[in-house]
């Protein structure tokens, strides 16, 4: 289990079920130049000219076919180095502590991460990408298509 930072002032850290709840299988793993979730950038835009590898076990290759039919997609990805303790959170760049879902942050219950990827190349169960903001060796939940047309929402409003 790796060592935590210790709580920012307005912080809450709750106790966890000791059941889990569903079941989840890797399909494969992200490789990235960042070895540790502290060199990752904030979030997968901010890095858009590196690439990176998404390598799908080969039992799951074949769900790969036509993919090279999209220049993008949604990966979705298990950020196994997070810890899922924290219920309210003091992020540095905010001024008061907020709630776990009023935030992006890797730090929650279910620590799932979330990136429109821009696919560059595919061989064989090999992905080159880019726009990803994990560590080296995350594991991978899932690829989707990204279609512009149901999963853009230009006029949404944040704070």
């Amino acid at each position: 289990m790796p060592e935590f930072k210790p709580l920012r002032p307005g912080e809450l850290k709750i106790e966890l079920p000791p059941e889990i709840d569903a079941g989840l299988q890797f399909i494969g793993v992200i490789r990235t130049p960042w070895p540790t979730p502290s060199d990752c950038p904030k979030n997968s835009a901010e890095r858009k000219d590196v690439e990176a590898k998404i390598e799908v076990s080969p039992l799951f290759a074949p769900g790969l076919k036509d993919i090279a039919l999209f220049d993008h997609l949604i990966a979705l990805y298990w950020l196994d180095q997070s810890r899922r303790d924290l219920i309210v959170q003091s992020p540095s760049h905010l001024d008061a502590p907020r709630g776990v879902f009023a935030l992006r942050s890797p730090v929650r219950p279910n620590p799932i991460g979330l990136s429109v990827i821009e696919l560059v190349d595919v061989a064989d169960n090999v992905l080159t990408i880019r726009n990803i903001d994990c560590a080296d060796g995350t594991p991978l939940l899932d690829l989707k298509p990204y279609f512009s047309t149901t999963d853009s929402y230009p006029d949404a409003q944040r704070p």
